[in-house]
């Protein structure tokens, strides 16, 4: 597996781009996580003893890739993770998926209802299901697999995945949500591309774009 590439660094947030695969945080597989990579990495990198302080403000799917924010003290952690609250942070993210949507681009309104068991989210008209909204737009198209740009307005437990396989669309690699064959790595093409927000201590604001991973296919829609 690949290790995850550190995209900005400063006294309060450590932001890399997450190899797929990789978890964020530990489960019951008991499998390497990036915030055990990132405490260590930083403990070697500025000659601490023991584990460096690291803060998960919010998450990125196992099988997905690319940017994750670490927080590196805790006014930092409070600070963003309040903001990831109040959808203030802008997230960006790539799919390639399977097939070509009937639309260039369009926005998606469902309802999304979260099997705790299953670990899975279902379009549903249960009452605890909650509105789910995206739009996407057509990067690049093949005979096989479109790359679509996709923008959220809510955070729903695996929104992007649930909603593009709704329309007939399931991510490239992801056969809980529908797809045709698995990746060889066992992640999927869903990307965490660009991230923009306001620096939560000097409040300047922040960018971020994050390469997407050394794949062919991802490749072959960009080029």
């Amino acid at each position: 597996m690949q290790n995850p590439i550190i995209l900005f660094e400063d006294n309060h947030l450590l932001i890399v781009s997450k190899p797929p695969s990789l978890l964020v945080q530990g489960d019951i597989t008991r499998d390497p996580t990036l915030k055990d990579w990132a405490e260590a990495d930083l403990a070697q990198r500025h000659n601490k003893p023991g584990k460096a302080f690291i803060g998960l403000p919010h998450r990125l799917d196992r099988p997905s890739s690319g940017i994750v924010v670490l927080a590196k003290t805790s006014k930092a952690l409070t600070r963003i993770s309040k903001a990831f609250a109040d959808r203030s942070v802008k997230k960006t993210y790539w799919a390639v998926v399977e097939g070509i949507p009937k639309k260039m681009s369009a926005k998606l309104i469902h309802s999304l209802w979260k099997d705790s068991r299953l670990k899975k989210s279902f379009i549903s008209n249960k009452k605890e299901a909650k509105e789910a909204i995206l739009s996407y737009q057509i990067l690049s198209s093949g005979d096989r697999y479109s790359l679509l740009e996709v923008n959220l307005e809510t955070g729903r437990h695996h929104q992007i995945r649930c909603q593009l396989a709704k329309i007939g669309c399931p991510i490239k690699g992801d056969l809980k949500y529908g797809a045709h064959r698995s990746n060889n790595n066992g992640g999927i093409h869903l990307h965490s591309r660009h991230i923009d927000f306001i620096h939560p201590v000097n409040n300047q604001k922040i960018r971020i774009t994050a390469p997407t991973p050394q794949d062919a296919t991802w490749h072959a829609c960009i080029d």
